[in-house]
């Protein structure tokens, strides 16, 4: 039952990272000016992936016997708050979104990464979910890094 649980936690972990990632990408479509519809489009395209995320998450945690999480992370809600400050202080630029939405994915990227390398018993099936799940966040990643990249260039 302590593996179990552990599991449980772990998974858990990954449904709160995507519940930031989704409150993330929604304040970043509000964030956006209304002629921002190509950023609009994949900031949706990302809160629509880990929606997708959470479900199959929660799928597993269920099947456990777990209680899965329906709340965000401690950190996911320091982020909000420093991305509503950077929002008043720098004003709704393109460049700004893209780099505190790349941070985001950082964040991401690492909780993933953690969840592998936990002691947590990973049965093959859920380290396979949890690996398409980081690689698809990993390529999520580098399409707003890259949109990131070009705006700091345009903008130099």
């Amino acid at each position: 039952m302590e593996k179990q649980d552990e599991l449980v936690g772990v998974l858990n972990d990954l449904i709160r990272i995507n519940h930031d990632r989704i409150e993330g990408y929604e304040r970043a479509i509000k964030e956006s000016k209304d002629s921002d519809i190509d950023l609009q489009a994949i900031f949706r395209e990302m809160a629509d992936q880990s929606s997708k995320y959470v479900s199959e998450l929660t799928q597993e945690v269920a099947r456990l016997g777990g209680d899965p999480a329906d709340d965000t992370t401690v950190s996911g809600k320091v982020y909000r708050v420093w991305m509503d400050l950077k929002a008043a202080v720098t004003g709704q630029d393109r460049t700004s979104i893209l780099a505190s939405c790349e941070y985001g994915e950082d964040v991401a990227q690492k909780a993933y990464a953690a969840a592998l390398e936990s002691d947590a018993y990973l049965s093959t099936e859920v380290r396979q979910l949890i690996a398409e799940q980081k690689e698809a966040l990993k390529k999520s990643h580098d399409i707003i890094k890259k949109y990131r990249d070009m705006h700091e260039s345009i903008n130099r």
